[in-house]
């Protein structure tokens, strides 16, 4: 029963070092479906920041094509707070996510 628990409570932390891989090598491994349902939330809350990552990244292509096409020097600050706000909300994104993991981990560990 304690194996089962530091596996799962590994998938949470693996975000730290190897977030997609460890995940998914515990699901494959493991015979208990709790650690495979706690694997597989890790992956999920591993994969937000980088679908989160990949919205923000066309968005910064988009505004910027956008803001280059007019002025590019009326819409020079637009553009810098375009990518500011991004930048933030994703920062808070991920960080929420890796204290999310963790308070996961915590929790199936006790």
């Amino acid at each position: 029963m304690e194996n089962q628990k530091i596996l799962s409570a590994f998938s949470y932390l693996s975000i730290f070092f190897a977030p997609f891989i460890v995940p998914l090598v515990v699901y494959f491994i493991s015979k208990d479906n709790e650690v495979k349902r706690h694997s597989i939330r890790a992956l999920i809350s591993h994969l937000i920041p980088v679908a989160f990552g990949i919205v923000f990244f066309i968005l910064f292509v988009f505004s910027t094509i956008s803001f280059n096409t007019t002025d590019p020097f009326a819409n020079g600050n637009s553009l810098i707070i375009v990518w500011l706000v991004t930048f933030v909300i994703y920062l808070f994104v991920s960080l929420g996510i890796v204290i999310w993991n963790i308070i996961q981990a915590v929790r199936v560990v006790r």
